[in-house]
């Protein structure tokens, strides 16, 4: 499972709001709406993200293992 949990802190460390985000990173409301609910987005969504944020992907997500 992955989790973008990451990307809340960093928002919150940097007084930002989910629409600065958005609007930064250009992208859509659904992509961020999908990234609220830990649901699979683009690589392409998560790369316009660490651009606008100037961090990596590890930064962001959490990949923890699913224990079926």
């Amino acid at each position: 499972m992955v989790y973008y949990d990451k990307i809340w802190d960093i928002l919150n460390e940097r007084g930002m709001m989910k629409t600065e985000l958005i609007k930064e990173a250009k992208i859509s409301t659904n992509a961020m709406a999908k990234l609220g609910r830990n649901e699979d987005v683009r690589v392409g969504i998560l790369e316009k993200i660490c651009l606008a944020l100037d961090c990596k992907f590890d930064d962001v997500l959490d990949i923890v293992p699913d224990n079926d």
